[in-house]
């Protein structure tokens, strides 16, 4: 009656309701584990209408889901979503590795497609919920954690592009092993010039399935030239942008001795990682004397800067490229021992253990924090 907008219900943890399964699955050994395969017990969803707001969450037996043909995220992509991971230390308690980013993440994304976005504690006050009910799927074993995907989809059953005026949020879980069981394994990179992943004012910083989908058939084609994945290299300079669906880091030997370790700037193209964040953040602190970082160069500069693969190359050529890779929540860090690149291989020095000088040594005190063996708030008590 004042004709001011009356607040919708946003997502609250104490309307939580709890349907346990009454037919638990066996939980598999966790040699037989294949990423993305295997999925607990329980999901959670949360609905969300446009004239009601957030629904009450619902923590129930993981089962399909039942949609109309006409539902939006079936034709106009209304889907976007997070990955993340809990992990059990040697004492049993099992923490989130920074769920406030990718909640935060999450919403900048549902923004950026006109979906609802919603209050973040809340959403990890659930995520935790979800996980104490099914963290016996976490593999008791060291290098393994449970896989969280978090996913936001348009259900409204019309066609007609516009925001949708329903949303189902559900999150499911998946127990997942080391992504490199047998030691590290540095990929092989196609350097790709005939697709491109994103541009100015485009979706590539959003966790969208758009994203995702546009990229297989540029993988597809790296596979058939004898390559892992593809390096995503944008205009006519052949900007580095990412790592198949990694974030990019080059490490350099300047003329001084110093150490530089480069990754892409966020320009609007480039996914803001959270395993991204994590390493350049740890790397600042090292080299501005805040943490110390066993094994990693005092002699070490961060730079948040453009790189070229032309860059690279002559890098590579003069012997002053250290090591190239990539990081995910996946991987955490994948090395990188060659680049294809207009129809020539671009060598990329690595240990024998695969890794090089200032990625062995980061991962080591990053995984660390993951699965607390280093205390750091970083890692949220489930």
């Amino acid at each position: 009656m004042t004709g001011e907008l009356a607040k919708l219900p946003d997502i609250d943890p104490s309307l939580l309701q709890v349907v346990k399964t009454d037919s638990p699955k066996d939980v598999p050994h966790p040699s037989n584990l294949v990423f993305g395969h295997t999925f607990t017990d329980h999901m959670l969803t949360v609905p969300w209408q446009m004239l009601e707001g957030w629904g009450a969450p619902k923590i129930q037996p993981f089962n399909s889901l039942s949609l109309p043909p006409s539902a939006t995220v079936f034709h106009y992509a209304h889907c976007l979503f997070e990955g993340l991971k809990a992990y059990r230390d040697t004492n049993g308690k099992v923490t989130l590795f920074r769920p406030d980013m990718n909640m935060k993440r999450m919403n900048r994304t549902a923004e950026r497609v006109a979906m609802p976005t919603f209050n973040s504690d809340a959403m990890v006050e659930l995520l935790k919920q979800l996980v104490r009910l099914d963290k016996h799927w976490i593999p008791n074993q060291p290098g393994y954690s449970l896989y969280i995907r978090p996913t936001m989809i348009g259900t409204q059953a019309a066609l007609g592009i516009a925001p949708p005026k329903e949303v189902l949020l559900f999150v499911i879980c998946s127990p997942v092993g080391p992504y490199y069981p047998q030691g590290f394994k540095p990929v092989a990179l196609y350097g790709t010039t005939e697709y491109v992943r994103a541009a100015p004012g485009g979706i590539g910083a959003y966790k969208l399935g758009a994203n995702y989908a546009a990229g297989v058939a540029a993988q597809k084609a790296a596979a058939e030239k004898g390559y892992v994945q593809n390096l995503w290299l944008h205009g006519p300079d052949h900007h580095i942008t990412e790592v198949g669906t990694m974030n990019a880091f080059v490490v350099f030997k300047k003329p001084d001795g110093t150490i530089e370790l480069v990754t892409p700037p966020l320009d609007g193209m480039i996914l803001p990682g959270v395993t991204r964040d994590s390493v350049l953040t740890l790397a600042q602190e090292h080299a501005a004397g805040l943490i110390k970082i066993p094994e990693l160069t005092n002699k070490l500069v961060v730079s948040e800067r453009p790189v070229t693969m032309g860059e690279v190359k002559e890098a590579a050529e003069k012997g002053n490229l250290v090591e190239f890779f990539g990081t995910g929540t996946a991987a955490v860090i994948s090395p990188v021992d060659r680049i294809g690149y207009l129809g020539k291989d671009v060598q990329i020095p690595t240990g024998p253990d695969g890794m090089g000088p200032v990625s062995r040594p980061l991962w080591k005190y990053l995984t660390g924090i993951q699965t607390g063996t280093i205390a750091h708030p970083w890692a949220v008590e489930v």
